[in-house]
């Protein structure tokens, strides 16, 4: 597969009809108005329209060797053209093959890293440092409470660290999904740890306390 980057027309692009790619209002909006602020975004991702393509084979595209099929960067390609843009950056891919491409739609838009909660909350410490909250959520895909709430668990462990340096590290998230029945009982496990000498100043932290001492007994007690 060979690659090429082209300055193309927006008139000559065309979305590829089964990207299953969705962005929220929210975060469509701030895409735009961060390409409106800085004028860069990372270029689409096109091929060559193919003649299998629904678009040759349900109607009369005049010039199909000049048009291109979006295969990743629907959503910028929808912001340029809201914000009046004639032309798009763009890297052309050379495929033909219809299946590579939806595997292409399939993957491209899920293929990503995830944060390190110390290393985010430290940049946005830092972008703090010049933008307020209020400005940053504005810009950033997190709403405006999630970014206080990194803030304030960022200023919380330097607060640690300068106290207790050695008897604490930072705070790692646990992300899981229960059923309803599921959730009744460990909530229910939750409480109960919790009433025995629990006494951690906010519920995030009892709740914490609570799961450890629950799976340390569990451990103790030898359980498979």
């Amino acid at each position: 597969m060979t690659s090429t980057i082209k300055t193309i027309e927006v008139e000559e692009l065309l979305p590829h009809p089964g990207n299953p790619n969705r962005m929220s209002k929210a975060n469509f909006a701030k895409l735009v108005r961060h390409i409106e602020r800085t004028a860069r975004y990372e270029p689409l991702v096109v091929r060559p329209l193919p003649e299998s393509s629904i678009e040759c084979r349900e109607s009369s595209i005049k010039n199909r060797a000049s048009r291109y099929q979006i295969i990743n960067g629907h959503h910028r390609f929808e912001a340029l053209k809201q914000l009046g843009y004639k032309t798009c950056d763009c890297v052309v891919w050379d495929i033909d093959d219809d299946d590579e491409t939806n595997l292409l739609l399939a993957t491209l838009n899920r293929l990503c890293g995830q944060d390190i909660l110390e290393t985010k909350c430290a940049l946005l410490d830092k972008l703090n440092a010049r933008l307020k909250v209020d400005e940053l959520a504005r810009l950033l895909p997190q709403t405006k409470t999630q970014i206080q709430r990194l803030l304030d668990l960022h200023k919380e462990k330097l607060k640690i660290e300068l106290t207790e340096p050695s008897q604490h590290s930072f705070a790692h998230p646990l992300v899981f999904f229960l059923s309803s029945e599921q959730k009744e009982i460990v909530e229910k496990a939750i409480e109960r740890a919790s009433s025995m000498g629990n006494r951690a100043s906010s519920k995030a932290q009892r709740n914490a306390r609570a799961i450890t001492q629950i799976a340390q007994h569990f451990i103790a007690t030898g359980h498979r």
